[in-house]
């Protein structure tokens, strides 16, 4: 006799921590019509094994709101739902050994103190009273989370299983899914080998089998499954001698963790010598299995952590715990709707599973039943990833990614394994010209233009604070402001939208109005909320035909938003985001230089800003638009991958003699900044309003309906949103302010800094930030906190650069 229903409104499939904690939030949210179904026993994956240490740490904002979300309902739980756990919070010491750790330190207090999250920084001294047997040889100070600790993973799934059975959910046991089947209606036909039971909706939380699952509607999930090891010792006589357990400690430089385990420690050493496993799948019946120890490739970090901590030393190694964790090629997991599918979501690979799965079964169970979360984690969309995640690409960034697991995220790091990926037909010319690159979404971008081998190597020269190769940045964007710049970027999303019901279609779907035929026009998509979705560039080719491009990252996100919201009869979608390039041409010589290869009249009466032309160079047409993302004249060229070559010959062979430079992406950055223009998912979310944006010109509020405008009409009656995005002037401290950084008003933060940099055209430092709407008035002094010194940040008024838009429209 099966305990399978016949019918579900969710089925959750995989029964580890974070599907029992999907299961979880939505009974709590009222979703009781739910069962999760488990192939083996309740934490038979990666949740058994796990070592169950639960930081808030996070370099990403959103990503430690999550963890505190988990920590804080761990924290109630065992009372909530009548089951024990046992949950030590004891704090955590991290150790820095250098001033870039420091400087990673000071940010992420300062996020944290933000968030409610008492943490503070370390001397050495102040290091060995909360952990009287470290050495504190070679390090610069620390830092402290008092909420840090460790949680029996077993328990804490229990916890969440009960009390999702409590509240009137199911839970199958021993009952594996062979098959799923989409019907007629967006329904799901699921095969266990218990039978067939029809979901509504359906969670992939297989943990690292979630690519079998994926692997059942056709969706290739980004999963590898890497050998984590921790050993735990005999007994230590000093601890037994304790009556408080140590805080946690962890040792980012030498890469490992440590903490107190009954009377003895427990050790995790993350090692260079990354092994993956499975390349052909995971084995059938492994459930409640390890690998072989293999303590050997420990053995540095063992020397490492005992020299440390010499009572590790001291005492024999109990037992070695060597199981599987899954990994993403970023290391992120996947928590959102699966790409190319309907009502089929996704809570898998996690890395760091035990602490993340609260906040994940929060933001799934909000992501089902409204349609959205409250936060925006797009750094673990599923849809981040796409079609040049490859096996072979996942593991190689995840063997990366596990070597580097404790490693600082410069923001000027382009890490090398994967790549390339993708490339233009323009690569090659580049790279012979000296350009060093980035990945976008997989697709090779010139960051910057070294002139010879030895400024080159400044690349590698990683820093949080301003990079050494600033002099060559400030060149790049000296020649767009004085001559030309010529700037390649390839792998943008790109969807030609066209039919009878096309206009109609988009109309709906935007919040602001279409551009007229020959017109370009940015656009925007928001949520019920209000918060802003996508940004699309759209040119109107014809009155039933339009050019929609937005950003690189957003590829699969804005298929699946125009595949669900804009297809249907009248209408056709065709994605040709990998048919093109865009050649930027930027600066107050690029009419001149378009002159010399187009017969085109390129003059501001026949050619007017924010308009497109068929144009002819030599012998293609191409599609320019008189738009760019720098703040000067300037025309976007987009080519097809085919014609790029020779569109970019006929421009070198015209442009030498006015100056044409090269400039890579770094550069486009600055000059954005110094314009205001927004970047997506970075100050552009779904967590403030198009209005709290300062997309106010983009919002047509007398249209009839569109998405978000109920919310931006309450938002409006009540006087208009909380905060605003304001530009501030910053002072000069040597660094420029970090993504997230803290804006302050008498030492209280009042804001998040969301972009910030250097403008070289303006010589001064900037940010973009949400500060509280009564503060955001021109004039107003603030303050940023960047990387532990307070600095002074005016606000002022967008653009800060040509604020009439002279330049422009030249």
């Amino acid at each position: 006799m099966t305990d399978l229903p016949s019918h579900a409104r969710v089925v959750v499939i995989g029964g580890g921590a974070v599907g029992c904690s999907v299961l979880y939030h939505l009974a709590r949210r009222g979703w009781r019509d739910c069962v999760l179904l488990e192939m083996d026993e309740l934490t038979s994956g990666s949740t058994w094994h796990a070592a169950g240490n639960c930081p808030n740490f996070s370099g990403s904002w959103g990503i430690m709101k999550l963890q505190r979300y988990s920590t804080r309902l761990y924290a109630r739980l065992a009372e909530e739902t009548g089951y024990p756990i046992n949950y030590h919070v004891t704090g955590a010491v991290r150790l820095a050994q250098d001033r870039e750790r420091m400087d990673e330190f000071r940010h992420v207090t300062a996020m944290a103190r933000h968030q409610g999250i008492d943490f503070a920084m370390l001397t050495p001294a102040e290091i060995k009273q909360r952990y009287p047997f470290i050495e504190l040889h070679d390090l610069e100070g620390g830092q402290w989370d008092p909420l840090d600790g460790d949680i029996d993973p077993a328990q804490l799934t229990q916890a969440l299983a009960r009390g999702a059975r409590n509240a009137g959910t199911r839970i199958v046991r021993f009952c594996r899914v062979t098959g799923l089947a989409q019907r007629p209606d967006g329904s799901w036909r699921v095969s266990t080998s218990q039978g067939e039971i029809v979901a509504e909706i359906v969670v992939n939380a297989a943990g690292y089998r979630a690519a079998e699952i994926g692997a059942m509607v056709g969706r290739r999930i980004p999963c590898v499954a890497m050998s984590h090891q921790y050993l735990v010792t005999a007994d230590i006589p000093e601890l037994a001698a304790r009556t408080e357990k140590l805080p946690l400690l962890r040792d980012p430089l030498d890469s490992y963790y440590l903490r107190q385990e009954g009377k003895g420690l427990l050790l995790g050493p993350y090692e260079w010598k990354a092994t993956a496993h499975w390349p052909d799948g995971v084995p059938e019946r492994f459930a409640f299995q390890l690998f072989p120890d293999d303590v050997e490739r420990l053995e540095r970090h063992i020397e490492l952590a005992c020299g440390r901590v010499p009572i590790l030393g001291s005492v024999g190694i109990k037992k070695v715990i060597n199981g599987p964790i899954p990994y993403t090629p970023d290391g992120n997991p996947l928590i959102g709707p699966a790409p190319g599918l309907r009502n089929m979501f996704e809570a898998c690979v996690f890395s760091f599973g035990i602490v993340q799965a609260g906040g994940a079964g929060k933001t799934l169970a909000d992501w089902v039943i409204d349609g959205e979360p409250e936060w925006d984690l797009w750094s673990l969309d599923p849809r981040r990833f796409t079609a040049h995640v490859t096996p072979t690409y996942t593991r190689t960034k995840a063997i990366e990614l596990y070597q580097r697991e404790y490693a600082i995220g410069f923001p000027f790091e382009e890490r090398p394994a994967g790549r390339p990926a993708k490339t233009s037909s323009l690569h090659g010319e580049l790279a012979v010209r000296g350009a060093l690159f980035g990945a976008r979404n997989g697709w090779e971008r010139a960051v910057w233009f070294p002139r010879d081998a030895a400024e080159a190597k400044l690349q590698d020269a990683l820093t949080l604070r301003r990079p050494p190769f600033t002099a060559a940045i400030a060149r790049e964007c000296r020649a767009v402001a004085g001559a030309i710049g010529l700037v390649e970027l390839p792998g943008f999303s790109r969807f030609r939208v066209s039919g009878a019901g096309a206009a109609a279609a988009l109309d709906r779907l935007i919040a602001g109005r279409l551009p007229s035929p020959g017109r370009v026009g940015l656009a925007y998509v928001l949520g019920a909320r209000g918060g802003v979705l996508t940004e699309f560039t759209i040119t109107r080719l014809a009155a039933d035909s339009f050019w929609l491009l937005s950003a690189s990252s957003g590829e699969w996100h804005d298929r699946d938003l125009l595949a669900q919201n804009v297809a249907g009869p009248g209408v056709r979608i065709d994605e040709e985001t990998a048919a093109y390039t865009t050649l930027v041409v930027a600066g107050p010589g690029s009419r001149a230089l378009l002159a010399r290869v187009t017969n085109a009249d390129l003059s501001s009466a026949a050619f007017p800003w924010l308009s497109w032309r068929p144009i002819a160079i030599g012998g293609e047409t191409v599609a320019a638009l008189r738009v760019n993302y720098v703040g000067e004249l300037g025309w976007e060229l987009h080519v097809t991958m085919a014609q790029a070559p020779a569109v970019l010959a006929r421009l070198r062979a015209a442009g030498g003699e006015l100056g044409l430079a090269d400039v890579g992406i770094y550069a486009v950055d600055s000059l954005r900044l110094e314009k205001g223009y927004r970047s997506w998912k970075q100050d552009l979310t779904t967590e403030y309003s198009a209005l709290a944006a300062g997309l106010d010109r983009f919002v047509r509020l007398d249209k009839p309906d569109f998405p978000g405008r109920a919310a931006l009409l309450a938002e409006a009656a009540r006087g208009g949103p909380a905060d605003r995005l304001v530009p501030l002037l910053v002072d000069d401290v040597g660094a420029d302010a970090p993504v997230t950084a803290s804006v302050l008003d008498g030492g209280m933060p009042v804001g998040i800094v969301t972009s910030g940099g250097w403008g070289h055209r303006l010589g001064r430092s900037l940010a973009l930030a949400y500060v509280r709407a009564e503060l955001a008035t021109p004039g107003r002094e603030l303050a940023i906190d960047i990387y532990g010194t307070r600095t002074r940040a005016t606000v002022t008024t967008e653009p800060l650069y040509d604020p009439a838009n002279a330049r422009l429209k030249a």
